[in-house]
């Protein structure tokens, strides 16, 4: 584990354990540099590859590699043995990594307070809207009150720019989301603050306890790959698992 790497500041159970990568420890270069871990985004699949040899190193097993594709499938990271097309999974199995890869979407990590079951959810805005957290709390299959989540890295407010369709697309479902969106330059457009939007997601669902959030992706260009910023750039990763 590089320095630079973060780990959740939660009050998780001990056998808990997370793992947030930034874009330093690796080999990649150019917009990639250092630690991709996407193999889809244009790098060399030879220094992806080692990369995830280099990040297999701090950790139990493999990760849980999925096909994100913006949706709300859960996956079971204790069975995962080919890539699945989820953009959540949840492990029970001691060892397995629950994992998720990003560049601006939230990362939302959970776990229950008995240490018994782990999740991460990928939540940029269309996964948020269409309700990915609640299918990752719905596959937990633990009592809501006993959950807690974790919000990673993502895009900030003050960068974070779309139009009505998004505003729209949350007020639709919960018109108290609209404290999450703020006037931008010009006609139609907002800007949108996705950890507020998660937070009130969670509360809605009977998740009170959401800890992390703030870190700007986009903002912090050194240490996270953004691709609003960039276009072209890699992947980090943030992962959960019950310590064997």
């Amino acid at each position: 584990m590089t320095e630079d790497w973060i780990e959740p500041d939660w009050p998780a159970p001990p056998r808990v354990r997370g793992l947030v990568t930034t874009r330093h420890g690796g080999v990649s270069t150019g917009p990639y540099a250092s630690m991709n871990l996407g193999l889809h985004v244009g790098d060399s699949v030879a220094d992806v590859r080692r990369n995830r040899a280099l990040l297999r190193k701090c950790l139990p097993d493999e990760p849980a590699w999925l096909d994100q594709v913006h949706g709300v499938a859960v996956a079971d990271a204790d069975r995962i043995g080919i890539l699945a097309r989820a953009d959540a999974s949840v492990a029970r199995r001691r060892g397995a990594v629950c994992a998720v890869m990003t560049a601006d979407c939230l990362p939302v990590l959970f776990c229950n307070d008995e240490g018994s079951v782990v999740a991460a959810a990928h939540a940029g805005w269309r996964g948020l809207a269409a309700g990915v957290l609640d299918a990752t709390l719905a596959r937990m299959d633990v009592p809501a009150a006993t959950v807690m989540a974790w919000l990673g890295p993502a895009i900030g407010p003050a960068a974070f720019e779309v139009g009505d369709e998004v505003r729209a697309a949350f007020l639709a479902t919960d018109p108290a989301t609209a404290i999450a969106f703020r006037r931008a330059g010009g006609a139609g457009k907002w800007t949108a603050d996705l950890f507020l939007l998660a937070r009130l997601r969670l509360a809605a669902l009977g998740v009170s306890r959401a800890y992390g959030g703030g870190l700007c992706t986009y903002a912090e260009r050194e240490r996270f790959f953004s691709y609003r910023r960039e276009g072209i750039t890699g992947r980090f990763v943030s992962m959960v698992w019950l310590a064997p």
